[in-house]
């Protein structure tokens, strides 16, 4: 599609989807923008429409994903962490550097009750990406509402590697 094309509702919606499913990494409201010749706000509006009729599309730290069938990651957990905001990528490094997942990320507000948001962190580049986000849009940490303590889901193809992956940060002292 060249820069001058615009595609309408419809047709804007079934390129997002064909592009996603065939994206091997996820892709940002802003390249899709750029793509369809539309503003990022037009972007999350059509994903919430896609999402609304049930297609399996998800909003990561690093852009939108169409859920394709999990990889085998047959071991999951949840922990519970607490540190400050300053450890939060020596906590992250550790969990990834084992072969683990991060999943997800929930607090427990004391109005909202359980705020989660998917993080899908698998290596370090993930984790790099994710920690520039927070520096360059000077968004704040969920953890930083509860004082430093939240939960993780985490997701191994091995009971081992989860095993592992909490001992280190049990030994580093970043569970609660």
């Amino acid at each position: 599609m060249s820069n001058g094309d615009k595609l309408k509702g419809d047709d804007r919606r079934s390129q997002l989807i064909h592009w996603l499913k065939e994206a091997s990494e996820p892709l940002s409201g802003s390249l899709l923008a750029m793509k369809t010749n539309v503003s990022r706000q037009v972007i999350v509006q059509d994903m919430s429409l896609l999402k609304a009729s049930g297609e399996p599309i998800m909003a990561t730290a690093q852009g939108y994903i169409y859920m394709k069938p999990e990889k085998s990651h047959s071991f999951s957990c949840v922990i519970a962490s607490n540190h400050s905001p300053e450890a939060t990528i020596e906590e992250l490094n550790t969990i990834v550097d084992h072969g683990v997942t991060v999943e997800d990320v929930t607090v427990e507000h004391p109005v909202y009750g359980d705020i989660t948001a998917s993080l899908k962190l698998s290596n370090r580049k993930d984790v790099e990406e994710f920690m520039n986000r927070l520096r360059d849009t000077n968004a704040s940490l969920l953890s930083e509402l509860t004082e430093g303590v939240h939960m993780h889901t985490l997701s191994a193809d091995s009971k081992e590697k989860m095993d592992n992956a909490c001992l280190a940060l049990r030994e580093k002292g970043l569970l609660l």
